[in-house]
């Protein structure tokens, strides 16, 4: 073992030394990732294939970022298999061959994916290109019977461009239907039983999607925040999980075929290397900025308690859920950390709805005055509701919301209500609460439902407008509206019986435990974040907790990049904003605010891996926190204002406030 990993261990202690690769790497790389993403898992570097006109890169033996002529006609094809809680497999890859030529591109692999508990697949897989179209065949045969909830082809449409915009289905049975792609977000499947789908890439270009091998169908992504509309293999309507077969072959293909009209096309122009931010008038207020305090990290929190008041959150989120043993310790608990600090402090209730609600209500609201906890305001939701409820499945026994208001109104009578949900849009979509009867409503989103490299994740940012229109649609104009607690990792799964374990800290879906928490990826992903709300007319956006796996800080009391993050939107909390465009919303993402007194400050967050060069409409000082000026960021002093002269350059995934 080189004497660098092992300093970079010391001064990283969850540095799995054990992992080769690891030990080969110079400590300056694991240095750098662990600053950026909190791990020292390598970032894959995808390969770009090209065949003609037509442009793809392979990442992890699937396809992603497809073009044409510079244009996105396909955001991925992959082939995906998913346990019986929906946590997606990684597989290993073998035998790789990747062939190019004039006339295109091949590629073939065999794939293994393994279980926890033995389970195992194996599957073939082959993609040919040419300049107007490209295969990709996959052939499984299990050992065994493989108990999965989905295995099969994933073809992700984008959605800026190709939102409401016209598509040509062709079905199963050989009808062809011609519709819209949802504007507004479709909570259930806007297509159903698809052999084929078409949609206009450009003027003059269309693109056909064909898959064979089973029925597919279409979900609208945006609705976990995928920047995408998803056509997936095996119906939801039918059982799961369900048992691949032992010795039986699955052969499943997608083929992407594309027709340009003579003199259509016309290669996109590159993008400019320089990001510009313009603002115009005031668009409403800035959210005010909160974080959420479970139970179990109550004594962390009370031990720094300290770093709570350094960024003076403007609310305190408390989960209360008497289904998972809550009850009177737990009140005390918060009350302790309540007196300490200025903020609202807002209850999130879980209703077990077993007995008379009255009866439940009251009992809440006498352990809350015995433990003399002051609120502000509570959430309620019936415990059934932190399940998902998928297309075709049965809704269970719950008792009508407006009754769980109505008995939550009048045992708590002085407090703002809210409702909603306490997982994600999906299910506020999908069980639309009578809002007239609530103060407020609240959701939650989380990033790494279906998809969990850096990419997807900062793409979710990209499909939170529409989830914020949509959610104004069902809510009304008016409705004080909360969103959060939203994190990169996952703190409830409503698709399955947990949140995955994530013991070698690696990027994978459906965890609770996501490492980028730690690093700059998330201060970037939170301003990000923040920046599509204020439009939305958005009352309060939880997006961290104080300790813990969705931490600003260490358990020492180091902060997290995200600490920086979370104390600037605390402290813009309530100003005017401004409206806010960047040029290139795939890179910076900002955020302009107006003070009481006049002043001007913009926040800005570099979303890629790429330094940014940032034109701005105003400032002669700025704030910069990137992987240069992390070190000496951590004891909680944001790195001092420097001059600015023309353009900002923000290292990757660098968050920056510019005042004057």
């Amino acid at each position: 073992m080189g004497a660098r990993c092992v300093a970079a261990a010391r001064q990283y202690p969850r540095l799995p030394l054990w992992v080769p690769a690891v030990l080969d790497r110079p400590a300056s790389e694991i240095e750098r990732c662990l600053a950026l993403f909190g791990t020292d898992e390598e970032v894959p570097a995808p390969r770009r294939l090209t065949a003609g006109p037509l442009s793809a890169e392979l990442i992890g033996g699937n396809l992603r970022n497809i073009r044409f002529a510079g244009r996105e006609v396909i955001r991925a094809v992959s082939y995906v298999v998913r346990d019986k809680d929906w946590g997606t497999y990684a597989p290993r890859l073998e035998n790789l061959a990747v062939a190019e030529d004039a006339d295109g591109f091949t590629v073939s692999y065999d794939a293994t994916c393994h279980g926890a508990k033995g389970e195992r697949l194996a599957y073939r897989a082959t993609i040919r290109a040419t300049g107007d179209g490209l295969s990709f065949e996959a052939e499984a045969v299990p050992e065994q019977d493989f108990l999965t909830n989905r295995c099969g082809f994933t073809i992700l449409h984008p959605i800026v461009g190709v939102a409401g915009r016209a598509v040509e289905v062709e079905h199963v049975d050989g009808s062809v239907e011609h519709a819209v792609l949802p504007d507004l977000i479709d909570p259930y499947q806007p297509f159903k039983a698809m052999r084929a789908i078409t949609h206009e890439v450009m003027p003059g270009v269309t693109a056909t999607c064909r898959m064979e091998g089973d029925s597919f169908e279409m979900e609208d992504q945006r609705n976990w925040t995928d920047a995408s509309y998803k056509t997936y293999v095996r119906p939801l309507a039918l059982p799961w999980p369900y048992a691949m077969p032992a010795g039986v072959m699955n052969r499943q293909a997608v083929r992407l075929s594309i027709e340009a009209a003579p003199g259509a096309v016309a290669v996109a122009a590159e993008a400019s290397p320089e990001v510009s931010i313009q603002i115009g008038e005031a668009i409403g207020a800035v959210p005010r900025f909160g974080l959420v305090l479970a139970p179990g990290e109550a004594e962390a929190t009370l031990a720094h308690i300290g770093r709570l008041t350094e960024i003076a959150p403007q609310l305190l989120l408390c989960p209360f859920d008497p289904t998972a043993g809550h009850g009177a310790a737990e009140l005390v608990a918060l009350a302790r950390i309540a007196r300490q600090q200025p903020a609202e402090v807002a209850l999130e209730c879980v209703a077990p709805c077993e007995r008379p609600l009255a009866d439940e209500f009251a009992e809440l609201a006498e352990q809350v005055a015995q433990a003399g906890l002051v609120l502000d305001a509570i959430a309620v939701s019936p415990s059934v509701d932190r399940g998902s409820t998928p297309p075709g499945s049965v809704w269970p026994d719950c008792p009508p919301l407006d009754e769980v208001y109505v008995a939550a109104r009048r045992a708590f009578p002085s407090l703002a209500l809210g409702g909603g949900m306490f997982s994600y849009f999906t299910e506020l979509n999908r069980k639309r609460p009578p809002t007239e009867k609530l103060d407020f409503v609240t959701h939650c989103t989380c990033p790494i439902v279906h998809d969990a490299d850096d990419r997807s994740v900062m793409q979710s940012l990209e499909a939170l407008p529409f989830v914020l229109r949509s959610a104004r649609a069902i809510i009304g104009a008016d409705k004080p509206y909360r969103v959060g607690p939203s994190t990169i990792g996952m703190r409830h799964n409503p698709y399955g019986s947990r949140t995955m374990p994530n013991p070698y800290e690696r990027r994978i879906t459906m965890t609770g435990r996501d490492p980028r928490q730690r690093g700059l990826f998330a201060a970037a992903w939170m301003i990000g974040y923040a920046a599509r709300l204020a439009a939305a007319g958005v009352a309060s956006f939880t997006g961290a907790a104080l300790t813990g796996d969705f931490g600003l800080i260490e358990a020492d009391g180091a902060v997290r990049p995200a600490f920086h993050a979370a104390r600037m939107l605390a402290a813009m909390a309530g100003w005017d904003a401004l409206d806010c465009r960047s040029s290139a919303e795939d890179r910076v993402l900002a955020l302009a605010a107006r003070g009481p007194d006049g002043e001007r400050a913009l926040l800005l967050a570099n979303i890629t891996g790429e330094t940014q060069a940032v034109r701005l409409p105003f400032g002669v000082r700025a704030a910069v926190l990137d992987e240069t000026t992390l070190a000496g960021a951590r004891g909680g002093a944001l790195p001092a204002e420097a001059p600015l002269d023309g353009p900002l350059e923000l290292r990757p995934y660098a968050i920056a406030r510019v005042t004057g």
